[in-house]
């Protein structure tokens, strides 16, 4: 389904001339049991066409009491178990398990990348970034795409689709988006990580890394499909605006995720 983001160049593994030693992915997912299998094999997927780098999985179940941590923990990802309702928490604690796990690397080697349990990731994912990282890029900030709009009137996906794309001047936008964000060890670790917000902490570790003056690529070639799902997981976040897209009211109207970066706040926004 994803595997259009992808040029026909990046659908088969090959050799990645990288400083990048290993891959960590890092997936936050609160009663995912439905979607959580599509994500983590489209991750398999993309980790494949990284020959000879590392990658490791992880999910951070957080308050789940289905099958979310067992399908997880049967698909081969380490299962950190947390009760936080809180994504960025979730987020935050996925990525320590993640670096306590790679201490034998410097941090300039390893490549942080973090996604959403209701999100498909394009085969090419990982390999674009790393291409970017070896550029000298230390964060690649992505877009997402939305194909499902069944539940939706007909009029929501225009309406998306035109204030989404108010916020991309040619390659660059202004968006930003937990389900498709990467960014080395070494970044990450010098402005502190993800904080534990309950929605916007994407928003919030992209701010800091451009605020200490870390190489941030803006990029819609990194791009993953990620649901239009009435039963959104973070309060105020991309699934709510997708939600309020339903109304018909005309003249101007403030969407956070959905407009230009200078209007974000630190606690507005993100997704789950």
């Amino acid at each position: 389904m994803s595997n259009f983001l992808c040029g026909r160049r990046d659908r088969g593994p090959g050799v990645i001339h990288s400083s990048v030693r290993a891959v960590g992915v890092v997936v936050p997912a609160h009663q995912e049991a439905d979607l959580l299998p599509s994500c983590l094999a489209a991750l398999d997927l993309a980790a494949r066409l990284l020959p000879g780098i590392a990658v490791h999985l992880v999910v951070a179940a957080d308050a789940c009491t289905d099958r979310t941590a067992d399908l997880a923990a049967a698909a081969g990802a380490v299962v950190v178990d947390v009760d936080l309702r809180n994504v960025g928490g979730a987020r935050r604690a996925g990525t320590l398990a993640l670096l306590r796990r790679t201490t034998d690397l410097d941090p300039r080697t390893l490549w942080i990348a973090t996604t959403d349990a209701d999100t498909l990731v394009p085969p090419c994912w990982l390999s674009r970034q790393l291409r970017y990282a070896e550029a000298g890029w230390e964060a690649v900030v992505g877009t997402v795409t939305v194909t499902d709009w069944q539940d939706y009137p007909p009029h929501s996906r225009g309406r998306y689709l035109e204030r989404y794309a108010a916020g991309r001047a040619g390659a660059w936008h202004s968006h930003v988006h937990g389900a498709n964000l990467g960014l080395t060890a070494a970044a990450y670790l010098a402005v502190g990580g993800f904080a534990e917000l309950p929605t916007g902490e994407d928003h919030a570790l992209v701010a800091a890394l451009e605020s200490a003056g870390r190489r941030v690529l803006r990029t819609t070639a990194v791009s993953v499909v990620t649901s239009a799902r009435r039963s959104p997981r973070a309060p105020g976040g991309f699934g709510h605006l997708l939600a309020g897209l339903d109304s018909r009211r005309s003249g101007p109207r403030e969407e956070p995720d959905l407009a230009e970066g200078r209007e974000r706040r630190a606690g507005l926004g993100g997704r789950r």
